[in-house]
């Protein structure tokens, strides 16, 4: 073996020593505090949720309240710092309660997808043999739809309307979800210390409570992170279609509608909904990337 080998052989059991006696913990912090770029995503996205939940008391404007004699004024006019949209109403005021929805829809359907599936693939993988047969060919069913199809047809069916639209991403998001948890919990119930738990006496739900489901659970939650930029998306584009949320209630899919017809008079203006998705949807992406990098125990 070389010595650049041996050196790096070395380093690589000096870090793991080092990381061991750190905890796993204040290692994934200390990983996190070095990667700006998840920092930055993480202070954008709270800059953007606290924006919308304090969107009462930063507007400056009614965001309901119209004006034709103020219609599509450009961004920079004076009483008006984003201008406003087709009917004279106040873009900056709309954007900022807009965001309440536009997050709402991306984050619920990830929740409930997260309990639904989670539990489903937590089940099949721990138990295999037919339930596992069963449940993941019913999964495998609905997986089968591309995602905005799904969403398309399953809120159609129901009407428009924000509830309907997050029943239908959450349809969307359990397959994906299950099978990560599918398979990440046949991983661990392979594992030793769950044949030792077995042997102790341990019930199944306990040993899938203290034993599988901590060693799941970080897995599948930085995955259900990285869905919440798609949801952003899908909702938004329900929106957009008219199978989400319903005027005159601000929502960044459904402004990006009514200013479609606006694009060649204002066309900046028209752009600021389809902006403030993408950076929360690109924000909300790189930092899952940065929790997975993190909490990436082969690191």
């Amino acid at each position: 073996m070389s010595q650049a080998t041996e050196t790096s052989a070395a380093m690589v059991d000096a870090a793991q020593v080092a990381a061991q006696s750190r905890g796993y913990w204040k290692t994934v912090w200390l990983r996190l505090r070095g990667d700006k770029v998840t920092i930055a995503c993480f202070v954008v996205l709270a800059l953007i949720v606290l924006s919308a939940v304090l969107a009462d008391w930063l507007a400056p404007a009614d965001p309901y309240k119209t004006s034709m004699l103020k219609r599509l004024k450009p961004i920079g006019t004076e009483g008006f710092p984003l201008g406003t949209d087709e009917l004279g109403r106040d873009m900056l005021s709309r954007l900022l309660h807009g965001g309440r929805l536009s997050l709402f829809m991306g984050i619920v359907p990830v929740v409930y997808a997260l309990v639904i599936g989670g539990a489903l693939g937590l089940v099949a993988g721990f138990l295999g043999g037919r339930v596992n047969m069963l449940i993941m060919r019913t999964i495998d069913v609905l997986y089968a739809f591309p995602s905005v199809l799904l969403a398309v047809a399953i809120s159609g069916s129901l009407g428009a309307g924000v509830t309907n639209a997050i029943v239908s991403l959450t349809v969307v998001f359990v397959p994906p979800i299950a099978r990560v948890t599918e398979s990440v919990t046949t991983q661990v119930r392979s594992l030793d210390f769950v044949d030792a738990a077995r042997a102790s006496g341990a019930g199944t739900f306990t040993i899938i409570r203290v034993h599988v489901l901590s060693n799941v659970l970080g897995p599948v939650f930085i995955y259900a992170t990285s869905l919440i930029s798609v949801s952003i998306i899908l909702a938004a584009g329900l929106s957009f279609l008219g199978l989400g949320t319903e005027p005159p209630h601000p929502e960044w899919g459904l402004m990006l509608n009514t200013l479609r017809q606006s694009i060649y008079v204002s066309p900046w203006v028209a752009a600021l909904p389809g902006v403030m998705i993408f950076f929360t949807s690109l924000s909300f992406n790189l930092m899952s990337d940065g929790l997975r990098s993190a909490m990436d125990v082969r690191l």
